[in-house]
């Protein structure tokens, strides 16, 4: 069995980092992005952004994740927003009620 993998690419602005994420979030690679935040936290940002597009995975210590990461970057007085959230971690943030709990910003659909 092949290891999931998580690819994090991080790009800067004066008003935001943004950490396009590519691959599953899971036990196996939830530490992994929890340690690129913490990172980006040295010098918090007004927002962070965590681009989903390319999540393929997102299993339950993966949400567990992304919910602590939101309580910290809050404590560093920053903003944690989910942007390009697929159908399917749509649906569970739905059903597990962190849809609420998390900001959400998807784009509209095109046309």
């Amino acid at each position: 069995m092949e290891r999931p993998e998580l690819s994090i690419t991080v790009r800067r602005t004066p008003e935001e980092v943004v950490l396009s994420l590519a691959g599953e979030i899971d036990m196996l690679t939830g530490t992994r992005l929890a340690n690129a935040v913490t990172e980006v936290l040295a010098e918090p940002p007004p927002r962070v952004t965590l681009d989903l597009a390319g999540v393929t995975f997102c299993d339950s210590t993966g949400l567990g994740t992304l919910v602590v990461l939101s309580r910290k970057v809050s404590h560093a007085q920053s903003v944690l927003v989910l942007t390009n959230v697929g159908d399917f971690l749509m649906r569970v943030l739905d059903i597990t009620g962190l849809r609420s709990a998390l900001m959400v910003k998807n784009s509209e659909p095109s046309s």
